[in-house]
């Protein structure tokens, strides 16, 4: 018995060892060597310090500001602790009512700007989204609309190839652009 206890032992450890420390560290390794942004969370840094992801949306709610999907998660949103969708389908009269809720008069806005995304957590939103805003934005800024509209071309982001994905915009980056254009009223 001992001849069949002796080699289930030693390969458990050997696998271990291979499968939970060495297979973990050489693909964090090559991770880092490779991709080191995305390996590190694709932080945004400002003056050394980190002051978001490009891939974790942020809350913005000052007019100067372009405003993100509202956010699913909970209790703080952008939470990335707390990923997840609304799992309301779209006849779920919560959906409904916050939809209808943040439309308010009947007017006609980008599904984005009501809607959350599947993570709760998308940096993105859709250039007619942005596209809506431009207005608040520039009137909160003094700015000419055409320069944020011009901003906001330059800052939407294409599909891969050309057609791996929507045209979107991301937020946090573009908002970083407003303000190196037009720094923020205090």
């Amino acid at each position: 018995m001992l001849n069949q206890i002796r080699p289930a032992i030693v390969l458990t450890l050997l696998f271990t060892l291979l499968t939970g420390l060495a297979y973990p560290l050489a693909m964090t390794g090559i991770g880092q060597a490779a991709f080191p942004t995305q390996a590190n969370g694709s932080r945004i840094e400002r003056d050394g310090a980190v002051i978001g992801s490009a891939l974790i949306g942020q809350s913005f709610t000052k007019p100067g500001y372009f405003w993100s999907r509202p956010s699913a998660t909970a209790p703080e949103a952008y939470d990335a602790a707390a990923s997840s969708g609304s799992n309301l389908g779209p006849t779920d009269a919560r959906l409904i009512e916050r939809v209808q809720n943040a439309v308010g008069g009947g007017k006609d806005v980008p599904a984005d700007a009501v809607t959350t995304s599947g993570s709760g957590l998308d940096p993105h939103i859709s250039p007619e989204n942005a596209q809506a805003q431009v207005m608040r934005v520039a009137n909160a800024r003094g700015l000419d609309p055409r320069e944020v509209t011009q901003l906001l071309a330059r800052m939407t982001e294409w599909p891969a190839l050309g057609i791996f994905g929507e045209p979107r915009v991301n937020v946090l980056e573009l908002n970083l652009a407003l303000d190196q254009v037009a720094p923020p009223a205090e």
